[in-house]
């Protein structure tokens, strides 16, 4: 929740959303976390899926031209073994973020919520070491965690996917 809200505050200080808005994908939030069933529900989807009040497009040029973000599709990108082996999914669920490589001991971050300055500070306590962030879509993040959760259901089973 802290991390729905601080980026909710974020997009309307950077002007993506108006505060009606928000306090319209706020209420619908608080409606959908009331059902336990619907703990992956974020501040985001539903400004872009259900109020299309931004688009992910939008958000992420944003991210690239004004904050400096690259941009990252994890769809297709090989993580080390020991950095995949410490993920811990529901984290990054909560946080739409991944940390997807490690060099010389700083770590490449891809997220859907970067201007979320809890989920960036999350991040930094956490690693505690220099991060790079890249910007990614709803979408990458949350095929990388199920395709994780699938490798994982995969190796605990015994069987290996060639």
């Amino acid at each position: 929740m802290r991390a729905n809200r601080a980026l909710g505050s974020s997009l309307v200080d950077h002007n993506l959303i108006t505060i009606e808005a928000l306090d319209a994908a706020n209420e619908r939030l608080l409606e959908l976390t009331a059902d336990e069933k619907n703990d992956s529900v974020s501040l985001l989807q539903i400004l872009v899926y259900e109020k299309q009040s931004l688009t992910e497009e939008q958000l992420l040029a944003y991210q690239v031209e004004e904050m400096g973000l690259g941009m990252v599709d994890l769809s297709s990108y090989d993580q080390p073994y020991d950095l995949r082996k410490k993920l811990d999914e529901a984290i990054c669920a909560a946080t739409w973020t991944v940390p997807f490589d490690v060099e010389e001991g700083t770590h490449f971050l891809a997220t859907a919520y970067y201007l979320s300055p809890a989920v960036r500070s999350f991040w930094e306590r956490q690693l505690e070491t220099p991060i790079i962030w890249f910007a990614t879509s709803m979408e990458n993040v949350g095929d990388f965690l199920r395709k994780l959760t699938l490798e994982r259901e995969n190796e605990g089973s015994g069987l290996r996917k060639n």
